[in-house]
């Protein structure tokens, strides 16, 4: 029986950590109650988090309360110990950025200032162009409306009196969104501070004065809502913390990060290239990240087939019929390329069906289209101008399934649910682990690129098992194993799980809730049972099914989320996948997707900055570099090398003129992880003197003894190049810092 009393008229309960149940005032803040417990914890609390949603410190509890609900409101208290508590932080800060811009420019108009993994930044429109040169004028006056310590006070608005107030305040960016983007908005959610009014959903600290530490770090370019054909912006880039260590701490990261840059360090040592005339965010693998990349695959590979998995190809297309039947498309279409078309007339008809969808379709538009349609000699007898939007659209539709239309591959699933689907399947026969080194392209937009790390076409080590309800907890364990054993092999071992959960208010999650629940439920088990540390992440599933992401550390702090393993329902029902049971009755089999690596793109660009371009030995493309004292030592050199490269070992010789030193000091510069250093006295005896690039010389052995030296530190695949970084201990906790 339940101890909650239900609350008197103009009463909110609410439960604290602790199991404590409290009665307040509607009026009453999450910081009076702070306040409450002590005069301390009110000066530290930042935000507060109620019923799991971070909600401003000094929103009364009567706005927070849903009408039909008696339980308790759960309230935390947050402080600068809670992470969510950063970003609350840093989100009032890009409003202190913003409001400086704005007493030291004239004509800013205000787009929009999130938060980032490492900060924050906002867009601005204004005549003037800002500058590093400008950062010390605009930080000076942020501390002083820090030093103001003027609260940040929340005021609800109907739509059409917030379109007003933008209007009046000549913001014509925020007018557009209230027109656009929050159209079907009721009410929307100002901010102001001292003479700062910005349209935003918050939430916000109490005041300014809770900042302690701000930086600006960089500007670049940018468009209105991500659209190259709209207007250019320009995006202003900071970051706060709660105190001056912090940010000297994050300051000294990205200095690091900056000197540990894969785009940098590719183009130094030949890893990469991206080509403008090949197509931006398409990598160009050189000879010596090519080597890296084979021997990623081929590890990963090697360990597949040790684990009963099978290798598939599919080609790099796809009729779209085959993403409509997934789910990919039409609903991600803005991140996939353009549909390819066998008729001439295609891409007439996609324009058409878009301007349906979007609702802009004018009817001296429609009929000129309808002429023009006519002319490529496309009949449409079905296609009524008096007739519904939607029905209109079938019509279009009903044409181009006759009409074939293609996509680049944007993921692999679907190609691997028909290999699934190509044969009778059997009880058996589960579980099936199909695997693929599969490519596909993705429509990354310009200013999103990012090296490596954000490409258009990427290589996914992509898995899919099919197996029983009853093997999915075996399967999914199999593959967490198999995850953590592949990161720790190249030396990846600080890392945490986010379990990513659907939003069960959110309509973008295609099956049925008892799937969805069923799915998350049996990964939640599976974390449980591992040891794993993990947490929760509403809304961040896959739109098809819960995941597993792995968000990996790496030696100066950053995080990133690699590895990943989701559970799928849903798919194997919008195929019709198959196989017969011990029942001899139809079944649906159960979806596993995986990926180890996540992308090799991404995978490399991020070990190239973790190792600083100086790759473990089993990965490095040039694993040892043979140095001729002089030119009558060459011919024994091509000997030696001839017999390391036989031992498996990827070898060169450094043929040039000059003193040994100079070639030393290029193989240390070059990151070779081995130097032979070999003479007249070396080849009388058959012996080479090895040189370690990290811990010096090891002296003169024979050549079989190196051999079997490198091959042992080889195998154990041993990583001596990393030591942890006292920055990770200062570091931010976020995901993905790919900033710098």
């Amino acid at each position: 029986m339940s101890n909650v009393l239900p609350p008197a008229a103009g009463e909110v309960q609410v439960r604290l950590p602790d199991g404590t149940i409290r009665a307040h005032s509607a009026e009453t803040t999450p910081l009076q109650i702070a306040a409450g417990i002590s005069e301390g914890l009110a000066r530290a609390v930042v935000a507060a988090e109620i019923g799991g949603k971070v909600v401003d410190a000094a929103r009364p509890l009567g706005e927070l309360v849903e009408s039909e609900s008696s339980e308790p409101l759960d309230l935390r208290l947050l402080t600068s110990r809670d992470r969510e508590a950063l970003d609350v932080l840093r989100h009032s800060a890009a409003h202190v950025m913003a409001r400086a811009v704005m007493r030291l420019y004239n004509g800013v108009s205000l787009a929009f200032g999130p938060t980032t993994s490492g900060g924050f930044y906002y867009d601005f429109d204004l005549p003037e162009k800002i500058s590093e040169e400008d950062f010390p004028k605009i930080e000076a006056e942020m501390k002083e409306i820090i030093k103001a310590k003027e609260p940040f006070e929340r005021v609800v608005l109907g739509r059409d009196e917030a379109r007003q107030l933008c209007s009046d305040l000549k913001q014509d960016l925020k007018v557009e969104h209230i027109d656009t983007g929050l159209a079907d908005q009721p009410t929307v959610s100002i901010y102001r501070q001292g003479e700062f009014v910005d349209l935003c959903r918050g939430p916000h600290i109490p005041d300014a004065g809770r900042i302690k530490a701000v930086k600006l770090l960089s500007v670049a370019g940018a468009y209105w809502k991500g659209d190259a054909s709209g207007r250019q912006l320009q995006r202003l880039y900071g970051t706060a913390f709660f105190d001056k260590k912090e940010l000297d701490a994050y300051l000294e990261q990205v200095e690091e990060a900056k000197r540990r840059d894969h785009r940098v360090l590719g183009k130094k040592h030949g890893l990469f290239a991206i080509n403008p005339e090949v197509g931006q965010g398409l990598c160009l693998w050189l000879p010596k990240g090519a080597r890296v990349r084979v021997t990623l695959e081929d590890f990963l590979r090697k360990e597949l087939l040790g684990r009963g998995y099978d290798p598939v190809y599919s080609p790099h297309l796809g009729r779209v019929e085959l993403y409509e039947t997934s789910g990919h498309f039409p609903y991600y279409r803005d991140s996939q390329f353009a549909p390819l078309f066998g008729s001439e007339a295609g891409g007439l008809l996609d324009a058409w069906n878009r301007r349906l969808e979007e609702g802009t379709l004018s009817r001296d538009d429609e009929d000129k289209l309808m002429a023009a349609a006519e002319v490529l000699g496309v009949q449409l007898p079905d296609y009524k101008p008096s007739a519904s939007a939607e029905a209109k659209r079938q019509v279009l539709h009903q044409w181009q399934t006759v009409n074939e239309r293609y996509l680049v591959k944007p993921m692999n699933c679907p190609h691997h649910c028909h290999i699934f689907k190509a044969q009778p399947r059997s009880y058996r026969q589960l579980p099936l682990r199909l695997f693929e080194f599969g490519t596909v392209y993705r429509h990354e937009q310009t200013g999103e690129l990012n090296g490596m790390l954000r490409v258009r076409g990427l290589t996914q080590d992509d898995a899919h098992i099919f197996c029983t309800a009853d093997q999915v907890e075996q399967e999914f364990q199999a593959t967490i194993e198999l995850t953590k054993f592949v990161l720790e092999s190249v030396g990846l071992s600080d890392y945490r799980v986010q379990l990513s959960l659907r939003d069960p208010n959110s309509d973008k999650y295609v099956g049925s809730p008892e799937n969805w629940d069923r799915a998350e439920g049996a990964l939640r088990g599976v974390l449980h049972n591992s040891g794993l540390d993990f947490n929760e992440q509403p809304g961040e599933a896959a739109f098809y099914g819960p995941k597993a992401d792995f968000m990996v550390r790496d030696c100066i702090g950053r995080s990133w989320q690699l590895g990943t393993v989701q559970l799928d329902y849903n798919l194997p029902e919008r195929f019709k996948l198959e196989y017969k049971g011990t029942d001899n009755d139809v079944h649906r089999p159960v979806m596993i997707h995986r990926a180890p690596f996540g992308s090799l793109e991404r995978f490399t660009g991020m070990l190239i900055e973790h190792f600083a371009g100086a790759f473990p030995l089993w990965l490095s493309p040039e694993q040892i570099r043979v140095l001729p004292l002089s030119d009558k030592s060459l011919e024994y050199a091509v000997a030696v090398a001839k017999e390391l490269e036989a031992a498996g070992l990827r070898v060169t010789v450094d043929s040039r003129d000059g003193k040994v030193q100079a070639k030393i000091r290029d193989a240390q510069l070059d990151l070779v992880n081995y130097m032979a250093v070999v003479g007249p006295k070396e080849a009388e005896v058959g012996a080479l003197a090895l040189r370690d690039r990290i811990d010096g010389d090891l002296g003169t052995m024979p050549v079989k003894a190196a051999v079997a030296k490198l091959q042992e530190e080889i195998a154990s695949r041993a990583v001596r190049q990393v030591v942890a970084n006292k920055l990770a201990d200062n570091a931010d906790d976020g995901v993905e810092r790919n900033l710098y």
